[in-house]
């Protein structure tokens, strides 16, 4: 799945959405490319950016709902296992549930050119219909107690289909 980023609010047509809620780090026209591979119990997704920010970190991650006009509208990190303690208003935030063994974590740091890459495998594939966005956050992804999995304001986000 590949999008160019627009603002939301503008006309989507019958595609999948890709917004940008903050133009500065994520201009509109960038481009983020995600490929999702399953094989033998395991899941490898790899993420192409272009015309981000330039020399800029990223937080990147799977999400459960698809991308809406809001950034809370792609819902909490998808997760392999999901913490019981989480809740819509309160994310999971425990390192035991929130980390790149549970959840999809991409982060990135853009070049000069406002492009990255980056590449994940999990012992696990997605569940049917429970993975179905790709969001970009602020900065990379925190990993202590209380702060496990966050990475800052919603700056981006795209409808993949897993």
């Amino acid at each position: 799945m590949a999008g160019a980023f627009q603002a939301p609010g503008e006309a989507a047509g019958d595609d999948d959405n890709a917004f940008t809620y903050d133009e500065a780090a994520v201009p509109v026209g960038s481009v983020v490319r995600v490929d999702s591979e399953d094989q033998d119990g395991r899941t490898t997704i790899t993420l192409d950016a272009t015309g981000l920010a330039p020399s800029r970190d990223f937080g990147v991650h799977v999400h459960t709902l698809p991308c809406g006009p809001q950034p809370s509208d792609s819902g909490p990190h998808y997760q392999n296992d999901p913490d019981p303690a989480a809740t819509p208003d309160a994310p999971s935030t425990d390192p035991a549930y929130a980390n790149p063994q549970n959840e999809i974590w991409l982060d990135i740091t853009t070049d000069e050119n406002g492009a990255a890459q980056a590449s994940t495998t999990v012992d696990w594939e997605f569940r049917d219909d429970e993975a179905n966005s790709v969001v970009l956050h602020a900065q990379h992804t925190m990993t202590g107690p209380g702060e496990a999995g966050m990475a800052g304001d919603r700056l981006a986000c795209i409808d993949t289909d897993f």
